[in-house]
């Protein structure tokens, strides 16, 4: 017997059938689904030391459960000391399984350990059902051990939908559990 992630047997069980008769779907296909998470982190420092990207990428890795790749600069910025081809960042694209386990642990674990948590604000929608969430610190997440942590950072997630409002995204993200803070 194969394992189905909680959230992915949630979607296919609940969350389909509650999206179809809210927006009044002719057929299942037309419900949006959750394509993709990407995780991103902007590393400006590691012009200087190059050990700072290692560090982020052994943190998104540790995350997510996936081996993260380091970005590189497309341009040279002078102002910057910046050269075409240096790393200055880290990412992470999760798909199927782990997407899903990601997404559960993210809404069940670390975003409530965030200080004062209100909820996540509802602006970083793009137009074209994709949000995009913004952490401050990676020690929310309790993959990361506190006392290892040589800089506190912040990472970009972002969640593509195959919805084509942000309306609909919107309903999908607050189904499958993103708390979003009431206005």
């Amino acid at each position: 017997m194969s394992y189905t992630p909680r959230l992915k047997k949630e979607y296919n069980d609940r969350i389909v059938a509650v999206l179809k008769e809210m927006f009044s779907y002719s057929s299942v296909m037309q419900v949006p689904k959750l394509e993709k998470i990407v995780l991103s982190r902007g590393v400006g420092a590691a012009v200087a030391d190059k050990k700072l990207i290692d560090h982020a990428v052994d943190e998104l890795t540790l995350i997510t459960g996936q081996k993260a790749v380091s970005t590189l600069s497309k341009k040279d910025v002078a102002s910057f000391k910046l050269r075409k081809g240096m790393p200055i960042g880290a990412k992470v694209t999760l798909r199927g399984e782990r997407m899903y386990e990601f997404l559960d642990r993210l809404v069940t674990t670390a975003l409530p350990r965030v200080r004062d948590f209100q909820g996540v604000k509802a602006t970083g929608f793009d137009g074209r059902g994709n949000y995009t969430l913004g952490i401050t610190e990676q020690i929310i997440f309790p993959e990361i051990d506190i006392d290892k942590v040589n800089r506190i950072n912040g990472m970009d997630i972002t969640f593509v939908t195959s919805a084509e409002t942000d309306q609909e995204a919107k309903s999908l993200l607050t189904e499958l559990g993103i708390p979003f803070k009431k206005n």
